[in-house]
């Protein structure tokens, strides 16, 4: 009997993306429209795409086991 495959969990997958050494990058939320009444300071650092905290890798890579 075969082996079953372990499925990617889709929404995820669109939403983090992995990096080189391994860690996961995902995009900043409230940054596509209605910037005029956001400060300069504020969708400057909606600009930058941060890591995904240590605490949360472990639900993450459940969800992504493909990579």
């Amino acid at each position: 009997m075969a082996k079953l495959k372990i499925k990617t969990n889709r929404s995820a997958a669109k939403r983090f993306k992995r990096t080189g050494t391994g860690k996961y990058r995902y995009h900043k939320s409230f940054g596509s429209h209605i910037l005029s009444t956001k400060s300069r300071k504020r969708k400057r650092a909606l600009r930058k795409n941060p890591l995904v905290h240590r605490s949360n890798l472990r639900m993450l890579r459940l969800l992504l086991p493909n990579g």
